[in-house]
């Protein structure tokens, strides 16, 4: 079981941000949904390594919050506010120490039974957020309606660059990079629980 605790980054000096963050994750295939814990915290609980993946990533993207992703032995009450075990622990001890990440640093971590398989997990989040992060708002474009569907054509002629440029948009903002990864984030996540 997977257990997230998403923290709000800077709270005090900003906006409320969690009503939009438990609008966007509300469609997601849950244990127990997302919903507010305390404060400016939310979490949920999945069982599912891929779910956690694109929330993970899709938060990261934000750069709003802190993220611990905690695995293992749970037992599940009425909400995610009322479960207890390992996983929840986990990701209350993942989510402070994400706090503690260097400003270079996305502010994700991963803890759970496997120790070795964590620290692994929680690299390779770290090193895709920071391809995330440094995206620019013209390679999000391209990579966003690609992944929307649309061929290079498409968007090339939607937007009214070259479909090399496009293709260019895509290679500098690692968006093949980043989905080749994908397959060994979820088994590294896997790998977390055992």
């Amino acid at each position: 079981m997977f257990v997230l605790t998403l923290d709000q980054i800077g709270s005090r000096g900003d906006e409320d941000r969690v009503p939009a963050l438990l609008e966007r994750l509300r469609d997601k295939e849950m244990v127990r949904p997302f919903e507010r814990t305390v404060g400016d915290e939310v979490q949920g609980v999945t069982a599912d390594p891929t779910v956690v993946r694109k929330i993970v990533l899709g938060v990261l993207r934000d750069g709003h919050w802190h993220i611990g992703i905690g695995s293992g032995p749970a037992e599940l009450g009425g909400s995610a506010r009322e479960g207890s075990g390992t996983a929840f622990e986990n990701a209350r001890e993942a989510v402070e120490r994400a706090k503690s990440a260097t400003r270079f640093t996305p502010s994700v971590a991963t803890i759970g039974p496997n120790q070795d398989t964590s620290a692994d997990a929680e690299a390779l989040l770290r090193l895709l957020g920071n391809l995330i992060e440094s995206r620019t708002d013209a390679q999000w474009e391209a990579i966003d309606a690609h992944r929307a569907g649309e061929t290079a054509s498409q968007i090339a002629e939607r937007l009214g660059i070259s479909a090399e440029a496009v293709s260019q948009r895509r290679g500098l903002g690692g968006q093949a990079l980043e989905e080749a990864c994908w397959p060994l984030l979820d088994r590294l996540l896997i790998g977390t629980e055992q």
